[in-house]
Order: structure tokens, then C-alpha cells, then sequence
């Protein structure tokens, strides 16, 4: 069976143009897999489609600027060019006039490009969206499989591309911060009592680690990374969670404490509403706390608090410190950081929770 895909473009005024068999497909029917569009088929039809579609666009655009806005007189015409747009759907090319300016206004430029005002970007923002997005998710490395094997995208996408378009959409993103704060608490307590009634409380969990600088495999550098959960929003029907994640590098970001507010705002946050930090405790997590929210409780979450009682027992029972130090570094460090060993109260050098030698010294010290 053939089967011929047509599309129909209706302008403002009504008048209808039809591109006749935009596209044709010979289809069987005998066994299972020929039933319906294959992939192949699919990326096929929307490539066209995009292109046809664009196609419009860009000409109905066109027709609007080839006069000149002031006096209404056509603009000469000094010649043409190609201009490439890649899409989701495809990459589309287009022919890009380039017009002279009128002579009733006076321009530093002698000609002009109309069609740039349209498309003042070669990449659609929903594509850069969709590589921003799974590049966060995935490598770009499977960034680029993923995207190549379900759309017609262009296939000379890369690697590389992938990352430079990650980055420069992290690069305004960064730009749109506002400047860092000591304290973010606005208003004062008779004001916030006015407030409407928040949405549930937020609770945040916030952790720091050390990684090996790839480089100069001799320096480290510190990674704060967190998740923030909002347990319900008050004008939704069903009490369902919404969670959002952050994370930064201390030694680097100029603005951790406005990043984390800026986590905190886009859930809703208001100055009568509950919040609950929870950290290991450190004084980087610690100060990155404080002055966010006047309704916030400061937690020591259960692993380090067990770190804490570890060391308390351990000197209550009058261990010696080297024989505490051997019985924390046979410990096996879990993964989740969240279990907690069920040791036998006949075993007094049993650590109440298995964590590593250098965080266990760090505890004796402090406490």
C-alpha cells in the first residue's frame, strides 16, 4: 500500500496551500513489524515536516520585512545567503536574503540580514533544552546516542558540541544570579505574620566531599551537593513531594549561599514557612545554613550523630585512643552512609556506626 503524507498551510487571510506528497511511503501489511511507522520511517516524516514547516515560517516572516517600517518603500535586494538552523527535528536550511537599508534612515551598516532577527541563534532552545537536560542526567557520550537514536537530529552531532552547549546554557544560568548575601531573611516578625499560609515544609540535606583534581592528581578540591524536598504544596489536590538538587564547589563558587536560596525560592519559600537543614555538621555545610530562613531548624543528621556517640562511648568505657583508632579503621565504610550497625552491647569496641578513619578522627577531635 502507498501511502502519500500531505501538508496543508492556511495563511491569516484564510487561502490554503497545499504541498502536494510532502512525503510517500510504500507500507505492507502482512506481519507484525510492518504495522504502523518504524523509527526510521518517523524520523523521516518529521525531518520533512520540520523542514517544509520552517520553510513557512520563515517566508511569512520575510514578507513583513522586505519593506522599509518607515516609509513603506521595497527594499533593494543586494543577494543571498544560506542560513542553518538545527532543530530537534532536523537541521533546516534556509535562504537568508540580505536587504539594503532605505535611504530615510541613516544606519552604521549599509545592508542588513532580516532573516537574523528570527533566528539570531543556529540552535532551536528546545534542542539546546534536550542536550542541556540529559548532559545533566547522563555522559554526553549517551547524551548524543539517545538524542541520534529517537529524533532526527543532525548527525554530525558530537561530543563536543554537547558539552560547549551545556556549558554555555550553564554559563547564563550562572549570570542570572543575583549577588551573594549574608543573610537572605527578609521583613521583619510582625510582617511575616501577614504572610499567607505557606505550603509544607522544606527539608534540606547537605553533604560535602573531596575529589581528586583530574589534572594535578596531587590536589583536591571540595564538592558541596545537597537535595531540598518540599513535602506538599497546598493548593495541589494530592500530597506529592516535589525535590530539586544542587551542588557547587566550595573553593570556587562565589555565590553558594545565593544558589541555595535561589533552590529554596523556586519552591516556594516564605519567610513563616518551616524549614529543616540537615549536615554532617562542618563548618562549610554549617555556614552555608544560617541566615536563610527564620523558621529554620539545624539538624546533625543520624550518621554523624552516631560518629559523635562513638567516639562518647568509646571514652566513657576508658579505651585507649590507638586501640579506638584500630577498631574504627577495620570498619567497613557504607556506601549510603545511612546504616547503622546493631552491635552487641558485650562488645565495647564495636563501633556504633562504620565510617572512615579520617572522619572518625575528625569526631574525637571535636568532641
Amino acid at each position: 500500500m502507498k501511502i502519500k503524507v500531505q501538508l496543508v498551510v492556511c495563511d491569516d487571510e484564510g487561502h490554503e496551500e497545499t504541498l502536494t506528497d510532502v512525503v510517500i511511503l510504500e507500507k505492507a501489511c502482512q506481519q507484525i513489524e510492518q504495522v504502523g511507522l518504524t523509527l526510521a520511517e518517523a524520523k523521516s516524516l518529521l525531518a520533512v515536516l520540520q523542514q517544509r514547516i520552517v520553510e513557512q515560517q520563515a517566508a511569512a516572516f520575510l514578507a513583513t520585512g522586505m519593506h522599509c517600517q518607515t516609509c513603506g518603500t521595497a527594499l533593494g535586494t543586494k543577494g543571498q545567503h544560506s542560513r542553518t538552523f538545527r532543530t530537534l527535528f532536523g537541521t533546516v536550511t534556509l535562504t537568508s536574503p540580505r536587504l539594503r537599508h532605505c535611504q530615510c534612515t541613516s544606519q552604521a551598516a549599509t545592508t542588513f540580514s532580516p532573516l537574523m532577527a528570527l533566528l539570531p541563534e543556529q540552535v532551536a532552545p528546545e534542542l539546546l533544552f534536550m542536550k542541556t537536560k540529559w548532559s545533566s542526567l547522563v555522559s554526553y557520550g549517551l547524551t548524543v546516542q539517545a538524542l541520534t537514536d529517537f529524533l532526527p537530529v543532525d548527525a554530525t552531532l558530537s561530543v563536543s558540541t554537547v558539552r560547549s552547549n551545556a556549558l554555555a546554557v550553564a554559563l547564563r544560568c550562572e549570570a542570572e544570579l543575583g549577588d551573594e548575601q549574608m543573610s537572605f531573611i527578609e521583613g521583619c516578625p510582625r510582617d511575616w505574620g501577614h504572610l499567607p499560609i505557606p505550603d509544607g515544609p522544606i527539608t534540606v540535606g547537605i553533604d560535602g566531599g573531596y575529589v581528586r583534581d583530574w589534572d594535578e592528581k596531587k590536589r583536591q578540591f571540595e564538592v558541596i551537593v545537597g537535595k531540598s524536598i518540599l513535602a506538599f504544596k497546598r493548593d495541589d489536590a494530592e500530597d506529592i513531594s516535589s525535590s530539586k538538587c544542587f551542588g557547587f564547589v566550595q573553593t570556587f563558587d562565589a555565590k553558594p549561599k545565593r544558589r541555595l536560596f535561589e533552590v529554596l525560592q523556586s519552591q516556594g519559600l516564605q519567610m513563616n514557612q518551616q524549614v529543616t537543614f540537615m549536615s554532617d555538621g562542618g563548618d562549610t555545610v554549617r555556614d552555608l545554613q544560617l541566615y536563610l530562613s527564620p523558621e529554620a531548624d539545624h539538624l546533625l543528621d543520624w550518621f554523624h550523630l552516631a560518629m559523635r556517640l562513638t567516639v562518647l562511648q568509646q571514652t566513657a568505657k576508658g579505651l585507649p585512643e590507638k586501640k579506638v583508632f584500630q577498631s574504627c579503621g577495620s570498619a567497613i565504610f557504607s556506601q549510603n552512609n545511612t546504616t547503622v550497625s546493631e552491635e552487641s552491647d558485650d562488645d565495647p569496641s564495636a563501633p556504633l556506626s562504620l565510617l572512615s578513619r579520617d572522619r572518625y578522627r575528625q569526631a574525637w577531635h571535636h568532641a
